[in-house]
């Protein structure tokens, strides 16, 4: 490589703060985790399988679990270490691993992929106390749902009404 080639590399890279390599070991910790879980589960998931009508709630509590991470102030201390609020957003902090971490903490749809792992293992490693958690989280979901719908409701009514 020459040094105008090196130069013009890290002119590319300069204005951004993660490197490809920062993803790929996010993606490689998710992976030996999902691996580890499956390994740790995999007689207890044969003998007590998740069903079909199980998924439904599992996937309303990962969206609850990922909801509150991401984007609740009760779940701020997580998103803490690794995002700041400018403007009234939040925005990742510092470089590498560090920003890559705040992009993932702050986006509900990507941290999904995480919860919905911790939930599933938690209903293999202990079908009770799983089913219990994702009731939990599943209830909280419809929650979020009718109050969002009750809002809009609300809105619609009074917009109606001045109207």
């Amino acid at each position: 490589m020459t040094v105008e080639t090196l130069e013009s590399a890290a002119a590319e890279t300069a204005d951004r703060p993660v490197e490809a390599v920062d993803y790929g070991v996010l993606n490689a910790t998710w992976a030996l985790l999902m691996t580890g879980m499956v390994l740790a589960t995999y007689e207890r998931g044969q003998r007590d399988p998740i069903r079909g009508a199980e998924l439904a709630p599992i996937a309303a509590a990962t969206f609850a679990l990922s909801k509150v991470v991401a984007k609740e102030k009760i779940g701020s201390w997580v998103r803490e270490p690794f995002v700041e609020v400018r403007d009234g957003e939040p925005r990742p902090r510092g470089e590498r691993m560090r920003h890559a971490v705040g992009e993932l903490v702050t986006c509900a749809r990507c941290l999904g992929a995480w919860t919905a792992m911790g939930i599933v293992g938690l209903r293999l490693a202990s079908p009770p106390a799983g089913r219990a958690v994702t009731s939990v989280l599943a209830a909280t979901a419809a929650n979020d749902f009718m109050q969002a719908s009750f809002r809009y409701v609300c809105a619609n009514a009074n917009r109606a009404q001045n109207d």
